[in-house]
């Protein structure tokens, strides 16, 4: 039984780190892989949304949270990201667009050490309530699809 207990432990372990590297693209994601360590990349994309003039809003690890229950799965952090003004201006477009603040970004360490900063563009994220929010929506999806990239870029290549 105590066999049958580490295979299963085993298994789970190398399915978990296997997933890991699975981002790719994806309809309306960017996916940026990078040479940078996992805790860089945090670090990098921190700094790098103050420097952009935004507010980093929310943020969770399922790695921390294992980490405290004595697991160890490979890192990864979900970052929010807005800025009251945006918020403002989407919920004048759409209050059901609410639900999407604030837009988030996604750093993945890899098996090999590195890490990927992913996320859902923002005009992807509030596609489904353009309809409702029109042209003011579509304009405050473009101005955050240029921010979120900027913040991307420089965080990825950040030193």
């Amino acid at each position: 039984m105590r066999l049958f207990a580490l295979v299963v432990v085993t298994s789970l372990f190398a399915v978990g780190l296997a997933r890991a590297d699975s981002l790719t693209d994806r309809e309306g994601w960017q996916v940026l892989p990078t040479t940078k360590s996992y805790p860089a990349l945090v670090d990098d994309l921190k700094s790098t949304i103050e420097g952009e003039g935004m507010l980093l809003v929310t943020q969770a690890s399922a790695s921390d949270g294992a980490k405290g229950r004595g697991i160890t799965i490979p890192g990864n952090r979900i970052i929010g990201v807005y800025r009251n003004d945006y918020a403002v201006r989407m919920l004048e477009a759409s209050v059901a667009a609410g639900i999407e603040a604030p837009i988030r970004f996604y750093v993945t360490e890899n098996t090999d050490g590195t890490a990927t900063l992913s996320w859902k563009t923002p005009g992807f994220v509030f596609a489904p309530y353009m309809d409702e929010g029109g042209p003011a929506l579509q304009e405050l999806a473009r101005e955050l699809d240029q921010v979120f990239t900027s913040i991307a870029d420089k965080a990825v290549a950040a030193q």
